[in-house]
């Protein structure tokens, strides 16, 4: 699910830059909002599979910037975060059409199972194993093989892969691969895709596996 975006709208710039960081572990692009005019400005550019949101956001409100979501019709799936232990909070933010809850303080791997969750809701399901030219990779283990070889990757370069694999043969721009593994503070204009797959390309050996298409972006053929 590496091309999954994630919005994360928390006040406590510890906090949310604590969540982007653990949710990145998981090959996912994160982007990060400290009030709520900022996330719905974001929400307004971007399209987000998961919203993490806390109600307690200062400009628009956490509960204002989940209606908006919500009366927009946009798929984004939402997790919101309280600090308030009452039901009667819970029940609230669930009729507003938050999708699910977390109280504060919560553990940061109970915080990953909800927003898997929530994106095996709004995605379809990776095939067990992807193949092409070669090359193995297991989205479940994280784990890449070369002609039966063990292959250690980056994140940035197993979601760079997987978006190849899942391509099956289909040329992928660099703007796409840009899009899908990594977050918005990326710039547009970065080597960043090329450096990437360079480090792939020595990673996988030869012989290449990885066709740069002049003009267009890159495929497994």
């Amino acid at each position: 699910m590496v091309d999954v975006r994630i919005l994360v709208a928390e006040d406590e710039p510890l906090i949310a830059d604590a969540v982007a960081e653990w949710l990145r572990r998981d090959a996912l692009a994160v982007d990060v909002a400290y009030d709520g005019d900022t996330a719905l400005e974001r929400l307004g550019v971007d399209e987000y599979d998961v919203l993490v949101l806390d109600r307690d956001l200062p400009g628009v409100c956490g509960d204002d910037v989940c209606r908006a979501v919500v009366e927009s019709g946009a798929r984004t799936r939402i997790l919101m975060l309280t600090a308030a232990t009452a039901v009667r909070d819970r029940v609230t933010g669930l009729g507003l059409g938050a999708d699910d809850y977390l109280i504060k303080p919560f553990a940061f791997v109970e915080l990953s199972a909800r927003v898997q969750a929530l994106l095996r809701r709004t995605r379809p399901a990776d095939p067990p194993v992807l193949e092409r030219g070669g090359i193995r990779l297991d989205p479940a283990r994280r784990e890449v093989r070369r002609d039966g070889h063990h292959v250690a990757l980056s994140r940035k370069e197993f979601a760079v892969l997987t978006e190849l694999l899942r391509a099956d043969g289909a040329v992928v721009s660099a703007e796409d691969l840009l899009e899908r593994a990594w977050d918005c503070n990326i710039d547009p204009f970065t080597n960043v895709v090329r450096v990437t797959m360079m480090k792939l390309r020595r990673k996988l050996g030869d012989p290449q596996v990885i066709e740069t298409v002049p003009g267009a972006g890159y495929r497994i053929a």
